[in-house]
């Protein structure tokens, strides 16, 4: 897990070096903005996942050996070797299966606390991005403000997302991982994680086919 927020965030970081709009560009009247993206290359985003991932290491490190016992669980159900499991080699084996729900369960108390923390973090970029997107929206004289997904073409200077992280960054530096005691989420911030999470593993994802790439694009010694 702590891999995948270093992969995703130098990803994060190419992708809105290469993508973001020129500093000097001036949007006439229409553009667009991910807010998921923008809170996602947030700074402070970045800083207070990897403090998390510092502070919850050990609880990590389980997950990951959780997982792998799953892993372990499920290949030995499938009996036939073909990476698929079906209701009879499943029902073949129910103390398998209990164990593997029983591991399932574990994974979800162990990932907790990590997840309320992110969580935490994202909510208190939440509160600030309406300020950072006005902010922007103002010095662009911006007049419609839509989803990236809502046209089929624009300029790059259409897209002010990277107007706006930069917005938010100044606004919010740093956030705080600690998360007070009966704090509770709201339905959009969970949603945001859940979009913020596809971003963080397809950014990572990327970042290792591109590294995977350029090792076999290396030459090898005799």
């Amino acid at each position: 897990m702590t891999k995948i927020f270093k992969l995703a965030a130098i990803a994060l970081a190419s992708t809105a070096m290469g993508v973001g709009a020129p500093a000097a560009a001036q949007v006439a009247g229409i553009a667009t903005a991910s807010p998921e993206l923008a809170i996602a290359r947030a700074a402070a985003r970045n800083t207070g996942y990897q403090q998390i991932g510092t502070t919850y290491q050990a609880q990590i490190t389980q997950i990951g050996t959780v997982r792998q016992e799953v892993a372990t669980l499920q290949k030995s159900l499938d009996t036939n070797n073909d990476n698929q499991l079906s209701d009879a080699e499943i029902n073949a084996k129910p103390n398998v299966v209990q164990q593997i729900q029983q591991k399932e369960q574990q994974l979800q108390q162990i990932s907790q606390p990590i997840t309320i923390a992110q969580t935490y973090v994202l909510d208190q970029l939440v509160r600030e991005y309406d300020a950072a997107l006005q902010q922007v929206v103002s010095a662009k004289k911006i007049q419609m403000m839509l989803s990236p997904d809502a046209i089929q073409w624009a300029p790059p200077a259409v897209d002010v997302t990277s107007d706006i992280v930069a917005a938010l960054d100044a606004r919010k530096p740093t956030v705080t991982t600690a998360v007070p005691a009966g704090w509770q989420p709201s339905q959009q911030v969970l949603q945001l994680q859940q979009g913020i999470q596809r971003i963080l593993i397809a950014a990572a994802q990327q970042q290792q086919a591109q590294a995977q790439q350029v090792n076999q694009a290396q030459p090898t010694g005799r």
